[in-house]
């Protein structure tokens, strides 16, 4: 090891905030041995956009196909190939190690792929084809793991592992995401012990304050790394460090964390992407760009609640005003845009951008459509909403004011028109991709809310249900047509210039601009039952310019002229 290198000092740096009574020379050359690096390895340029106009991302489970010849991971890898090179760039496995419940969020080795998923050669095969974002699951782990059987036995790996309390601790101020006890007593062989399990008593934290956790944790990202994976999310990272007395949320140390796992992960493969998977307010998520150097991109978290509200209220005054709000991505730095996913849709993130008033209104009427509400408990020890959880299809199934309606559809391909168009790489939900309803019976197998939108798809089902004409087809048809026409715009590019348009409560308008300035698409969504009439010359076109809606192909010439949308639809208006 080299221990004046660039890399070996900044290293030593982290390494001296989060562990201040250690030495920090020899546990930087633990840390370089455990990412496979020799610490003279060239530090990447910065503010580089690892990223262009062509990427969108799936998420998908490893097994949300599965087929009767084929492992969960062939199948879905057969599928991709066949179907999907045209439309995404990026294929998100959520977890697929073996795991003891919250369908892969409680790993029990992440180390093994669950052999009913398939294996490690069949994540690699599906790595040459399209990049692989990977979970790293960093705040906790199973109760039913090596490491937790191990910690209460008091032997290695696993000793010193997790993160103990005591009911006699000051714990009052700690965020919950959910309304389960913090504290879960367990017998070891040192006598009773208090750990904590922020999310469930099956999945208990880590202990971050043992270098040794964090040295674990660097080998398992060499592990991924050398099995194809490029991105990583890292789940609930924003809870990994803890404090009693504080809320043990967004702890600077959490961040000084993150900020010593990019510096590895970008020495040992540059082209290493890390987004932060934090479901908090908008204000404390933005926190997670530090100067550039912490994620390179975030959850917006924020846009699939206010894009709820806005679509099934008729009114954009709140997207508009966040959307505002939100300062352009430095270079190097993006937002990973999403409106639905396997978890549901976060309610904390639209904290002071929706009235109790409307957000009551918004939760009645996803109940209406067939959805669930989760609780958290709040400060005062009452449970509080914390999402929504319901398919994206049927979430979008009609208004506040009505109920459901005929414009299920058209609303649901204006949703996804608004998230394709925004400044970010797009992210879409395989079960969005198909329409896929809610799986009520799912959530009466498994007991859990967020089974509503975990479906399981047959390959054979899904075959026949995507050849036919029913709402799957179109939906799928559509969206695999958008996503192959954005990724033909530098003006769609993630970082490209965007500013909102001032067009009334009822048109969702923006503008975006390529780096190089040649091209400029108005991106106009009517996000109401009613048709909506706006003036082309209030839009400022070029005038030696031809203007074309890249949705239809239909050339605007006549700048004076007007431009009536039906309700919810679109157009992307492009000079080229």
């Amino acid at each position: 090891m080299k221990a004046n290198t660039e890399l070996f000092k900044r290293l030593c740096v982290h390494l001296h905030n989060l562990y201040p009574t250690e030495n920090a020379s020899p546990l930087a050359e633990r840390c370089l041995k455990a990412m496979g690096l020799k610490g003279d390895e060239a530090s990447p340029a910065p503010h580089r956009n690892i990223w262009n106009e062509k990427d969108a991302l799936l998420i998908t489970y490893a097994d949300s196909l599965r087929s009767a010849d084929y492992s969960p991971l062939q199948t879905l890898t057969q599928f991709a190939q066949e179907a999907l090179k045209e439309s995404f760039s990026i294929v998100h496995l959520l977890p697929f190690f073996p795991y003891s419940s919250d369908d892969g969020f409680s790993v029990m080795d992440y180390s093994t792929v669950n052999p009913a998923t398939g294996t490690w050669k069949q994540v690699t095969a599906l790595s040459q084809s399209f990049k692989i974002m990977g979970d790293l699951v960093i705040n906790h782990c199973s109760a039913r793991s090596l490491w937790f059987e191990n910690y209460l036995k008091g032997q290695s790996p696993g000793s010193g592992y997790f993160y103990e309390g005591h009911p006699s601790q000051d714990i009052s101020q700690v965020v919950r995401p959910r309304t389960s006890p913090l504290l879960r007593e367990v017998t070891t062989a040192e006598g009773v012990r208090y750990v904590w399990c922020t999310f469930s008593h099956d999945q208990v934290d880590l202990n971050f304050e043992n270098p040794q956790v964090l040295l674990e944790m660097l080998g398992i990202i060499r592990l991924y790394l050398d099995k194809g994976i490029r991105w990583f999310r890292l789940d609930a990272v924003a809870f990994v460090w803890k404090k009693p007395g504080t809320p043990s949320i967004n702890l600077p140390e959490t961040h000084e964390l993150i900020r010593l796992l990019r510096l590895l992960m970008e020495h040992a493969e540059p082209d290493t992407v890390i987004i932060t998977e934090t479901n908090i307010p908008n204000a404390e998520n933005l926190t997670y760009f530090g100067n550039a150097n912490e994620a390179h991109l975030i959850y917006n978290f924020s846009l699939p609640p206010l894009l709820l509200n806005t679509l099934v209220t008729g009114s954009c005054q709140h997207l508009k005003r966040w959307l505002m709000s939100m300062p352009p991505a430095q270079y190097g730095t993006t937002y990973l845009n999403f409106i639905a996913s396997h978890d549901g849709i976060g309610l904390r993130p639209a904290e002071g951008l929706l009235s109790d008033w409307e957000l009551k209104n918004l939760l009645e009427t996803m109940q209406r459509f067939g959805g669930k509400i989760s609780a958290r408990t709040g400060n005062d020890g009452e449970p509080k909403p914390y999402e929504i959880n319901i398919s994206l299809w049927n979430a979008l199934s009609g208004t506040v004011a009505q109920g459901p309606d005929q414009w299920q559809l058209a609303r649901f391909v204006c949703a996804h028109a608004i998230m394709l168009a925004l400044e970010g790489v797009p992210a879409c939900y395989v079960h969005s991709l198909f329409g896929t309803e809610n799986d009520l019976d799912r959530v009466g197998h498994t007991g859990h809310f967020r089974s509503i939108n975990r479906h399981i798809w047959q390959e054979s089902a899904l075959t026949a249900a995507l050849a036919g004409d029913s709402h799957h087809a179109q939906v799928f048809a559509e969206l695999r047509r958008l996503l192959s026409i954005r990724r033909l715009q530098k003006a769609f590019h993630p970082n490209a210039t965007q500013f909102m348009m001032h067009t009334g409560d009822a048109l969702l308008s923006f503008w975006r601009q390529s780096t190089d300035r040649r091209q400029s698409i108005f991106a106009i969504h009517n996000i109401s039952p009613e048709p909506q009439t706006i003036h082309l010359a209030d839009l400022n076109l070029i005038a030696t310019d031809e203007w074309t809606d890249l949705a239809t192909g239909r050339i605007y010439d006549d700048r004076l002229a007007t431009l009536t949308l039906s309700p919810y639809q679109f157009v992307w208006l492009s000079n080229r």
